[in-house]
């Protein structure tokens, strides 16, 4: 308030004190940094968690209602289910930073490459633009928390949840024993949802608009998201018997490594269902000659920019300076990661393992080598 204070002192100083404001420059100014403002809260969101110094054990003791207030990014929601679930929160971080990390590995060959930016949007202003990429990104980090708390779950971690009670398979042979201690996926899918959703949930805007189209995309993407996790989950079974037998086995059920949520998800964004606001309000699909996208597809609403160029009103960091490989045609080549700008060379040494020997027993013992090799950078 102070600040706006200043603000009407420096566009109309000789207005007094309580009077209306007629200056066309000062309620431009004030307009705008009402917008601002908006967008810098508006830009904020859970995905800082991952970024957080708190995210452990010991800061979530029972009453700490003023750490949940404090935490950046949480909605309103959010923060009532911080203050009942306080000993879910590292594992909401957890799930972040490993959708985040997944996220860059998926498009560390691409123009955007899934860079953060700060602590509290993450990912900046590029997630205000309902593209391809911000579908994958809502997606991954909705999957991320449903794999970190069904595993939490399985490791005794929550206290509110334990292993698996997903029913026996009906193909499972009836001489194997269904038990041991499954990722409890139920209860990580059901709490991702909760509490994932619960910004978009408590919003509301006018049916048919533009905002309304962003939140449905968003909740759509999350699920398919979290359904994917739930799609690649599998059975997983241990042997027992005399000397390795396999006489007997127990199984359970296991969520399916990460990096494999992520392929699936990246080859999803690939296919992603480009969609629009129909008259009664709903989102349907731009080209109707292709099937409609199914609660497992992402979907978005509004076209990529091109990420070539530094642009601070979309939020692209650009591509000067990243490395490119000058032999492929791909993504990852000078020319296309480089949008045709050329790119510079420049010699670097690289320091790897080499001459690795196995001794007895049991290890294996390298020297560290370095050799000089070319790289290429985008101008």
């Amino acid at each position: 308030m102070l600040f706006l204070r200043r603000l009407v002192c420096v566009c109309c100083p000789s207005a007094p004190a309580g009077s209306v404001l007629d200056s066309r420059p000062c309620v431009f100014a004030l307009t705008l940094l009402t917008l601002l403002l908006q967008v810098v809260v508006e830009a904020n969101s859970w995905w800082s968690l991952a970024m957080n110094p708190l995210l452990i054990p010991e800061a979530y003791i029972i009453g700490a209602q003023p750490l949940c207030s404090q935490l950046v990014g949480l909605s309103q929601g959010q923060k009532k289910l911080c203050q009942l679930y306080q000993d879910h929160m590292q594992y909401i971080g957890e799930g972040a930073k490993t959708g985040i990390r997944e996220c860059q590995y998926q498009f560390r060959h691409r123009r955007w490459n899934c860079s953060t930016v700060d602590n509290s949007s993450v990912f900046g202003r590029v997630m205000q633009i309902g593209s391809r990429e911000t579908a994958f990104t809502y997606a991954i980090s909705a999957a991320g928390v449903v794999n970190a708390v069904s595993r939490a779950c399985r490791e005794g971690e929550l206290s509110s949840c334990g292993c698996s009670r997903a029913a026996r398979p009906k193909d499972l042979p009836r001489d194997w024993l269904w038990g041991g201690c499954g990722d409890n996926l139920n209860y990580g899918y059901r709490f991702s949802k909760e509490f994932v959703d619960a910004r978009e949930r408590e919003k509301s805007y006018a049916k048919g608009s533009f905002e309304s189209a962003r939140l449905m995309m968003n909740l759509h993407n999350n699920e398919a998201g979290r359904r994917t996790v739930s799609d690649l989950a599998h059975v997983s079974c241990k042997c027992h018997g005399v000397s390795g037998s396999c006489s007997l086995k127990t199984c359970w059920l296991q969520l399916a490594d990460f990096r494999k949520v992520g392929e699936t998800l990246k080859e999803k964004y690939d296919s992603a269902a480009s969609m629009k606001l129909n008259l009664r309000g709903k989102l349907v699909q731009r080209d109707s000659k292709f099937n409609p996208p199914t609660s497992h597809d992402l979907v978005y609403i509004e076209s990529s920019p091109d990420y070539c160029l530094s642009n601070q009103s979309t939020g692209s960091l650009g591509t000067v300076g990243r490395l490119c490989n000058k032999t492929s045609e791909g993504m990852d080549g000078c020319e296309l990661m480089c949008c045709g700008r050329g790119y510079d060379q420049y010699k670097a040494q690289i320091v790897e393992r080499c001459h690795c020997k196995f001794h007895w027993c049991c290890y294996v013992k390298c020297k560290r080598c370095t050799k000089t090799v070319d790289q290429f950078v985008c101008k």
